[in-house]
């Protein structure tokens, strides 16, 4: 499996990694809303039904016989909603006394006479749940009150209510919350995508960039590489040629050792490694300076020159001013003659390379700065390198038809006004 391969995998475990913890957290949260819910809603009822039999059981009364009396209850109590069942209790025996004749909710008789039995032999509140003569879930809840002697329970007051609504209205916020978290999972997912993207980007750009430097290692070394062996072997077996065998041979190691520094300057710039140290210096003087730096041998350079103050770095700067002009002596003439080169810096900050060679085809001017596409036996690193460096300073770099009949390279520098 390729490295790029590998780091692909990797984005898809670490996509799915952040859905699944996300997905486990969204469900616990909904989990727990539903279920905080579900019991807000049953003790909302049961209070209304404790509320209902407790106002219920202040109403009650006995005769002088000690027979119930239901009469101030009905007198000052709605009993039908929540549905209120009186149930006397004798030894254990349980007798509906009085339940409403329109109830909200109609429970069972057995139903009512199990709970309000239930309430008086533990002599607490019961709350059950049952089924209504319609199928409804109904809430039962009884609650015991004391007998004529006043010391043991002598009955309980049964409050029934429908829990269909709150079901219904529970059941609508469930579905809401797993429809919410459904889709809070496939946007966890989108975002844990491009989050995971963003994350192995830098990777990626380097393993792109590692890519790129041994492609273009291999394709500049490759034939300096062939020659130089051929030049050892030639000088092994001819002692006839041999000096100039190796004279050869150290102009192309020389060749090879800028290839070399080439190809190094720009890896670094590319990954970053070398940092922009930018300062005023002047454009002119260093233009003069590389121009008198340069074996131009029997080619002839001209510079013109005005002040011009810009911010750059001089390492780099100098690289790219050298590339140009090195790239204008080596292409700028017709076969079989001498480079005629003129360097003109202006006042605002613009560097003009013109040559009088065969100039560039209109075709390969746009891709003329990209690596191998000098148009000629060159790598087109040099090119390439002083591209970046324009444009990491923030100017430009662009070709176009000289007036000498060749090409015009214009280099252009944001200059200092301070």
């Amino acid at each position: 499996m390729t490295a790029e391969a590998r780091l692909r995998r990797l984005r898809r475990r670490l996509t799915a990694l952040f859905t699944l913890t996300s997905s486990i957290g969204l469900i616990a949260l909904s989990a727990f809303a539903i279920h905080i819910d579900d019991a807000s809603w049953r003790r909302q009822l049961d209070d209304a039904l404790n509320y209902q039999t407790t106002q219920a059981i202040l109403l009650l009364g006995f005769d002088d016989n000690g027979r119930l009396d239901v009469r101030d209850m009905l007198d000052g109590l709605e009993t039908e909603c929540p549905a209120l069942s009186v149930v006397p209790v004798t030894a254990g025996k349980p007798t509906i006394a009085h339940t409403p004749r329109k109830p909200c909710v109609k429970a069972r008789p057995e139903d009512i006479e199990e709970a309000a039995t239930a309430a008086v032999s533990e002599d607490s509140t019961i709350v059950v749940d049952a089924r209504g003569d319609n199928g409804h879930r109904i809430r039962l809840l009884a609650e015991p009150y004391t007998g004529a002697d006043g010391t043991k329970p002598g009955g309980a007051l049964v409050a029934a209510d429908d829990m269909s609504r709150g079901q219904a209205a529970h059941g609508r916020l469930a579905l809401l919350l797993v429809a919410g978290c459904a889709v809070l999972v496939a946007l966890s997912a989108a975002a844990g995508h491009l989050l995971s993207g963003r994350a192995i980007r830098p990777a990626l750009a380097a393993l792109q960039q590692q890519e790129e430097f041994l492609a273009d290692a291999a394709h500049d070394l490759r034939t300096p590489a062939a020659s130089l062996r051929s030049l050892a072997e030639t000088a092994l077996r001819d002692d006839a040629h041999r000096a100039a065998a190796l004279e050869r041979t150290v102009r192309l190691a020389s060749r090879m050792g800028d290839l070399i520094d080439g190809l190094l300057t720009r890896a670094r710039l590319m990954a970053g490694v070398a940092a922009i140290a930018r300062q005023p210096l002047r454009l002119d003087q260093l233009v003069e300076a590389v121009a008198d730096d340069t074996e131009t041998g029997e080619h002839r350079v001209t510079v013109r020159t005005e002040p011009v103050v810009v911010a750059a770095d001089p390492d780099l700067l100098r690289r790219a001013v050298a590339n140009l002009l090195g790239n204008a002596l080596a292409h700028g003439h017709a076969p079989g003659r001498h480079s005629e080169v003129e360097l003109t810096v202006t006042a605002d900050g613009t560097l003009t390379v013109d040559d009088a060679g065969p100039g560039i085809p209109p075709a390969l001017a746009d891709s003329l700065f990209q690596r191998f596409r000098s148009g000629s036996d060159s790598t087109g690193l040099g090119l390439s390198i002083a591209s970046w460096i324009a444009h990491a300073h923030d100017g430009t770099l662009n070709v176009t038809t000289s007036p000498r009949g060749g090409a015009r390279f214009i280099l252009h520098l944001p200059p200092r006004t301070t």
